[in-house]
């Protein structure tokens, strides 16, 4: 089975009644079996996104053809998606490997700058026919060992994003309207009002970050505003170490690997397939 771009899974999403796709970050090899079984059991396609640390910590080249084959093995229509990237070469390695989405960062970047790398990234991935998207607006807290503090948080203006979508032609684009990433304890608070604005004015997809924390009411609202696409990946990686923290210690040193990480990659289908009905 090929991998789907963001735009043919969203369809795919939409035809199966739901309103967004969930991303899920993919911290390690080990608990992709589990994004696949969270799948089955929603009737869900899947969007596995992949950090430039994990990317280049497993390899870009195993990660696709990893993928792909439970993809096709479990009849799972699926998109893999690089996250938060500001390297262009880097963005080119996941393209020529075989990844179907891409996301060029530059919210770090002037307005005009972000514009211009974006466009390039846009003009290297058409002929290929994998998405990009883009962000614009600084989202606080961290995104792989990258803090951004919250006097530093930029919210997206509808006047920047439609002038950003215009110029680099994206696919879709990250927003940022009162969510953090990586935040676990205590609750974000999305600006719905701005998030209704930016929709109406540029007509894309948008993305948000930082969708731990979020209630499951904004939730269930944000995705009804123009948010097509919702990032995870802390709730994620919290139960995973907490459960295998606990197995480990009580496992002993001859016991199979497996076995400690079975629980944790079940804690993980449980998050995913919660996180999916909020889609609905």
């Amino acid at each position: 089975m090929s991998l789907y771009n963001f735009n043919e899974i969203l369809k795919i999403s939409q035809e199966r009644n739901f309103k967004a796709i969930g991303s899920f970050n993919l911290h390690c090899i080990e608990m992709l079996p589990a994004f696949f079984k969270a799948a089955q059991k929603t009737n869900s396609p899947l969007m596995i996104q992949i950090s430039t640390g994990t990317a280049e910590y497993l390899g870009y080249r195993l990660l696709v053809d990893a993928v792909r084959s439970l993809a096709e093995s479990e009849n799972v229509p699926t998109c893999l998606h690089l996250d938060h990237c500001s390297d262009i070469s880097a963005i080119e390695t996941a393209m020529n490997a075989g990844f179907s989405s891409v996301m060029y960062d530059g919210s770090h970047l002037e307005l005009e700058e972000n514009i211009g790398n974006t466009r390039i990234v846009v003009e290297m991935a058409r002929p290929r026919n994998i998405t990009v998207e883009g962000e614009l607006g600084a989202i606080g807290g961290s995104e792989d060992g990258k803090a951004v503090a919250a006097e530093d948080i930029c919210f997206t203006t509808v006047e920047d994003a439609k002038r950003f979508v215009e110029e680099t032609r994206v696919d879709m684009l990250a927003v940022s309207v009162g969510t953090v990433h990586g935040l676990y304890t205590g609750k974000a608070q999305i600006q719905h009002q701005r998030l209704q604005e930016i929709s109406a004015a540029t007509g894309v997809p948008l993305v948000l970050h930082g969708g731990t924390g979020v209630s499951d009411d904004d939730m269930r609202l944000a995705v009804t505003e123009g948010i097509n696409k919702v990032n995870v990946g802390t709730e994620m990686n919290v139960q995973w170490v907490d459960q295998c923290k606990n197995t480990f210690e009580k496992g002993k040193v001859n016991d199979s690997v497996r076995k400690f990480l079975i629980p944790a990659n079940n804690a993980v289908t449980q998050v995913l397939m919660e996180k999916i009905a909020l889609f609905k």
